[in-house]
C-alpha cells in the first residue's frame, strides 16, 4: 500500500472492507449477475457498516473521511468482478448522493441524504437522454414552473439504478431558451405519477438494473429543486470531475485484479514441460502491462490527492477516465488471451471482466468527449471554474 496516502487506518479499513465483501456480498454475486437484481438486504448491511456515509457530514449521519477512504471502497469492489454491483453502489454514493449533499436543502438532506446514508433508500442520477448521451446542453427533458410545482416531461436512458431506486436526481431543462444556462436539478420519488421506467438489456454489468426513464408530466413541489434554478449545468460540470475520477480508479483496480488472478494462473498453467510464466515473450508482456497499470494508479491517486484537497479536477480527471479505461481494456483484453481456451470460458473471470471493462470509455463522457474537452484545455486555453 503507498504510504504517501494510506496510513495505517487506511489499511485497517481496506481489511474490514475486504472481510465485508467476501463475507457478505461474494456469495451472492453470481446470483444477482444471473437475476439483474440486487437485493434489497445488502443495501442496508452496506449502510449499517458505515459505507455509505464515508464522504459526507457526521449531522446526516456520515463519518466524513478523507476521499482515500472512497479510493479504497472503490479498487475493493472491482476485485469481486461484478462491474454491475460495483456500479450500482458507486452510482448512490457519489452520483446521486453528491448531489443531495452539495446542492439539497437541510430538508431535502434529512429526507433524503440521511435514509442513503443507513442503506433505507437507494438513489440514481438522470441525466442521459435517448437523444443526447453525452451532450448534456442538449438535453430536451423539460420542468415547466407551475405555482409552487414544476412540470416533468422528457426521457432519460442509461440510468443505472434507474429501476430499482427509490428517488431519482434529474437534470432538466426550466429555461430551453437559455441552452446549458436553462438547466435545473430536482429529486423525484419514485412513486410520483406519470414516471415509469424500463430495464434495459445489456453486454455487461448484468448485476445492475439499467433503465430508461420516462417522465410523463410528473409534478413535484418546487422545494425539490436542488440548489439554484438554471444552475444545473455547472453543478453538473462539477461533479463529472468526481465521477471521471471514480471511473479512473475503477479502470486501475480491475486491471490489477487481472493481472494478480493471470499472474496466479500462468504460475500454475503447464506449456511444454514448463510453467507459461518462464516464457519470454509472455513475462515481456505482463511487464509492459503491470507497468501501465502503475502509471495510471500512481496518477489517479494524484488526483485523488488534489481533489481532496478541494482543487478543481476538470483537465487531470478527465485524464484519468480516458487513459485508465483504454488501459483497462487492453490489460484485460490480453490476460483473456493469456488463458487461451480458459480464458472465454464464463466460470473462469476474465469473460465477464472484458465485458464489464467496455463499459468504461462510454459511460461518465465517452473518450471522444474526453477528447474534445482536453483539446480545448491544452489548446483553446479553455478555462472550467467550480459554480461560485
Amino acid at each position: 500500500m503507498n504510504s504517501m496516502y494510506f496510513t495505517e487506518e487506511h489499511k485497517l479499513f481496506r481489511e474490514s472492507i475486504q472481510d465485508f465483501l467476501k463475507k457478505e456480498v461474494v456469495p451472492h454475486i453470481d446470483k444477482w449477475e444471473k437475476s439483474g437484481t440486487i437485493e434489497r438486504f445488502i443495501w442496508k448491511k452496506f449502510g449499517d457498516m458505515g459505507f455509505f456515509g464515508i464522504s459526507y457530514p457526521e449531522a446526516y449521519g456520515g463519518l466524513n473521511l478523507d476521499l482515500f477512504y472512497a479510493v479504497i471502497l472503490l479498487e475493493e469492489l472491482q476485485k469481486i468482478n461484478s462491474g454491475g454491483f460495483a456500479a450500482a453502489i458507486w452510482a448512490h454514493m457519489y452520483l446521486a448522493m453528491t448531489h443531495l449533499n452539495k446542492e439539497g436543502s437541510h430538508e431535502i438532506k434529512q429526507q433524503y441524504l440521511v435514509p442513503s446514508i443507513s442503506g433505507d433508500k437507494i438513489g440514481c442520477l438522470c441525466i442521459s437522454e435517448p437523444f443526447g448521451g453525452s451532450d448534456v446542453a442538449g438535453m430536451r427533458t423539460t420542468a415547466v414552473k407551475d405555482g409552487d410545482h414544476y412540470i416533468i416531461n422528457g426521457s432519460k436512458t442509461f440510468i443505472t439504478n434507474g429501476v430499482y431506486s427509490d428517488y431519482l436526481v434529474v437534470a432538466a431543462k426550466t429555461n430551453p431558451e437559455l441552452g446549458n444556462k436553462g438547466i435545473s436539478i430536482f429529486v423525484v420519488d419514485r412513486d410520483s405519477k406519470g414516471l415509469s421506467a424500463t430495464k434495459l438489456d445489456k453486454l455487461g454489468w448484468n448485476a445492475s438494473d439499467t433503465g430508461e426513464i420516462a417522465f410523463d408530466n410528473v409534478k413535484i413541489p418546487a422545494t425539490k429543486l436542488l440548489g439554484k434554478e438554471n444552475a444545473g449545468f455547472g453543478y453538473i460540470m462539477q461533479h463529472f470531475a468526481l465521477e471521471r475520477l471514480i471511473m479512473g480508479i475503477n479502470a486501475h483496480a480491475r486491471a490489477e485484479y487481472a493481472l494478480e488472478y493471470v499472474l496466479e494462473y500462468m504460475s500454475h498453467r503447464e506449456a511444454f514441460g514448463r510453467t507459461i510464466d518462464k516464457f519470454q515473450a509472455l513475462r515481456h508482456s505482463i511487464a509492459d502491462l503491470y507497468t501501465e497499470m502503475e502509471i495510471c494508479k500512481e496518477f489517479n491517486y494524484s488526483v485523488a490527492y488534489r481533489l481532496n484537497n478541494n482543487e478543481y479536477m476538470v483537465k487531470e480527471a478527465s485524464m484519468s477516465k480516458l487513459k485508465s479505461t483504454k488501459m483497462a481494456d487492453e490489460v484485460i483484453y490480453q490476460c483473456l488471451q493469456f488463458m487461451g481456451g480458459y480464458g472465454y470460458m464464463e466460470n473462469y473471470p476474465m469473460a465477464r471482466l472484458l465485458r464489464d471493462s467496455r463499459l468504461g470509455p462510454i459511460g461518465g463522457g465517452t473518450s471522444e468527449i474526453l477528447r474534445e474537452i482536453l483539446a480545448r484545455i491544452i489548446i483553446d486555453k479553455k478555462e472550467y471554474k467550480p459554480v461560485t
